[in-house]
């Protein structure tokens, strides 16, 4: 249909653009007539973005549709605002037809008033004018009689009425600016609305340009570290702060330090202004009320700023307890949590937590939008946000805790981070593709970084699964990995030890050379890489796993094969060192045995397959076979399967289970554990 295509294109184009709405932030409506397939009959309608879905990425199946006189019926039953939630429950039977999304509680704004289309949008220029102390002069000011300012009340069906009066008594707006809030604006075509949001936009930020004073934030008084200094400070930092963070319930991590936030947190007035909190609904239910700021230099030690987020962190939660008590009423959803969701590093950054690394990316960038909204009130009145007691309001609306109760169930390993060495192909492809389908973010490990890269990418977006190039050989590369999985995900809690190669050769014919490598690649490598891994997990305090992919070589005596089945039982002895070293820490360590897995295997596909055959005499092509046909189940061993065994050691159902070697054979009885 017409209206909605041009609805869905609006849409896309207004969310597109972070300086007209957030992620996931606002909404847009169409009305129009169909006919009614029951009674034949024309019906008006409304179509309009449900709860939970985003401007930028909506399609139909993300629209509530409503029967418009249904809706506006409604106004005849309205019990008041003491009960107004009550009204969204009723917006179910207005519903229309089958399917579509769940409505939201701005329906009413959109429903009620008298435009074909309506767009409800956060913009920081907008929410600059609706957190002013003095907005509703600054609205006059700037756009006459044709933008009407609305005091700020809590979203829902009063709302509705008090912006549909507006349209109705000044037929000359074409929007509001809605205190403490974002704005909303109407026309009778689609291109009219868009153009209206649009020009409440752009001359809500021509004014803050023209008139705004220099320096709100005032002078500065910390200069940021330098780009490689403030990186590597960051990468230590971020498992320290994503450990307090997960106090409550774990957390992913994400790390940002762009200019806006950096300018900020070298100013004056950061302390003082952050503070008071982000107001915007949208921005402190992802942001929680306030931050966590340090409150240190950033030349202060490395010792002295972690000591000092423990403080802070413990006089976080203390703060967000009262906060909950001195509001909580009877009948109040049970508090979520009292770590915070943002933390503010002077000289470094911003750290940002969520249940997944969209969420965590997406609160920064709310507090970017909250610092932008600062900037804007404060430099031509006072940002002067809505009081606690709403902001508590909203957090704890019951409505917003039934939207929380509609997410799917987690993951069985949401929230971890995984890292998979040997990432590129094979083993390690199939565990890291793996791991990210059971809910973990995961950084793909591989000296091949081309290979990783492509994995990474079949996985998902940067969300989901970053590439390293790293050499397991080397110490230094080693822990580069290890911070780049920190900046990009807050830091690790799984480490799967694959990396690995095999060169086939009787002892005689064994070079140095030949001994060195292996044991350099899979010895060395793994012990290297368990070392950086246990230093993340300490500083994070969350326990965590390390797996070893070691081999059923390790305790069957293969032929030709000495070098190989000796950095093989390196490994595996290992395991039975770290998971007594490490357990204290809540680090479980434990190993996976395979059979030769030979579909799919880099190390195979490298000559360690031809070298095998000629060793047991038969075409490569049919050594899987082989291998196969020498097991109790007659089975081919695939790296899928060696997979589903990390999964079986990670999940959490042998939480109890450390220094064990699982086999992933197919039952090959010279290599039964004993």
């Amino acid at each position: 249909m017409e209206q909605v295509e041009a609805l869905l294109g609006r849409s896309n184009r207004l969310g597109a653009d972070p300086r007209n709405t957030n992620y996931a932030g606002g909404n847009t409506s169409a009305k129009g007539a169909v006919t009614d397939p029951v009674t034949g009959q024309p019906v008006d309608l409304m179509w309009v973005k449900g709860s939970g879905g985003d401007l930028g990425t909506l399609r139909e199946s993300g629209l509530a549709v409503l029967r418009l006189d249904r809706l506006r019926a409604l106004t005849g039953v309205y019990p008041g605002v003491e009960h107004e939630d009550e009204m969204v429950a009723a917006f179910d039977f207005c519903l229309h037809g089958k399917g579509g999304a769940a409505p939201s509680i701005d329906t009413a704004m959109h429903g009620l008033v008298d435009a074909a289309h309506v767009d409800h949008l956060h913009p920081d220029a907008g929410i600059a004018f609706a957190t002013a102390a003095d907005g509703e002069a600054l609205v006059k000011a700037c756009f006459g009689d044709r933008v009407a300012w609305v005091p700020w009340r809590r979203p829902g069906f009063q709302l509705g009425l008090d912006i549909a009066a507006i349209r109705r008594d000044h037929p000359q707006a074409i929007g509001v600016v809605l205190g403490g809030h974002g704005i909303t604006a109407w026309g009778a075509t689609s291109e009219e609305c868009e153009a209206h949001s649009l020009e409440i936009i752009k001359t809500a930020q021509r004014y803050l340009d023209d008139n705004g004073r220099a320096e709100p934030f005032g002078p500065v008084v910390h200069e940021a570290l330098s780009s490689e200094d403030r990186r590597l400070r960051a990468a230590e930092l971020a498992p320290v702060i994503r450990g307090l963070a997960s106090t409550d319930s774990p957390q992913v991590g994400h790390f940002t330090d762009s200019g806006v936030v950096l300018d900020f947190l070298s100013r004056e007035r950061h302390p003082e202004l952050a503070a008071l909190g982000t107001s915007c609904p949208d921005h402190f239910l992802r942001t929680k009320v306030r931050p966590l700021v340090v409150d240190l230099p950033p030349s202060a030690p490395l010792e002295d700023v972690v000591e000092r987020l423990a403080q802070l962190h413990a006089a976080y939660r203390e703060d967000y307890r009262a906060y909950y008590e001195r509001h909580a009423e009877p009948d109040s959803p049970p508090m979520r949590g009292a770590d915070p969701a943002v933390v503010l590093v002077p000289g470094v950054g911003m750290f940002s937590f969520g249940r997944d690394k969209q969420t965590a990316r997406v609160a920064g960038e709310f507090y970017v939008n909250a610092i932008n909204v600062m900037r804007g009130a404060e430099s031509v009145s006072r940002y002067a946000p809505i009081e606690e007691r709403e902001k508590f309001r909203i957090e704890y609306w019951a409505l917003e805790e039934a939207k929380l109760r509609r997410m799917p169930k987690p993951k069985p390993l949401a929230t971890r981070v995984a890292l998979v060495t040997g990432g590129g192909s094979g083993i390690g492809r199939a565990v890291a593709v793996r791991l990210a389908a059971e809910g973990a973010c995961v950084v793909v490990a591989d000296r091949d970084g081309d290979a990783a890269r492509e994995v990474a990418a079949q996985i998902g977006s940067a969300d989901v699964a970053v590439a390293v190039t790293v050499d397991v050989t080397d110490a230094s590369g080693i822990a580069e990995a290890f911070r780049a999985a920190s900046l990009a995900f807050g830091g690790v809690d799984l480490v799967v030890n694959n990396a690995g190669l095999s060169i086939s050769k009787p002892l005689a014919e064994t070079t140095e050379a030949d001994w060195d490598l292996q044991h350099d690649v899979m010895a060395k490598g793994s012990f290297l890489v368990s070392q950086q891994a246990a230093k993340v997990m300490r500083a994070q305090g969350m326990g965590g796993d390390v797996v070893y992919i070691s081999s059923k070589n390790a305790v069957f005596a293969g032929p030709n094969n000495v070098a190989y089945g000796a950095a093989k039982a390196d490994q595996a002895h290992q395991v039975r060192l770290l998971a007594a070293e490490l357990g204290e820490d809540g680090i479980r360590v434990n190993g996976i045995n395979p059979d030769g897995v030979v579909r799919g295997s880099g190390i195979f596909a490298g000559g360690w397959g031809a070298q095998r055959a000629a060793v047991y005499g038969v075409p490569e092509e049919e050594l899987g076979a082989f291998y196969a046909q020498r097991t109790l189940l007659k089975r081919e061993v695939l790296p899928e399967h060696v997979a589903a065994a990390v999964f079986a050691l990670t999940a959490g159902d042998l939480s109890l289970t450390t220094g064990l070697h699982v086999p992933v054979d197919a039952g090959v009885a010279a290599a039964f554990l004993r």
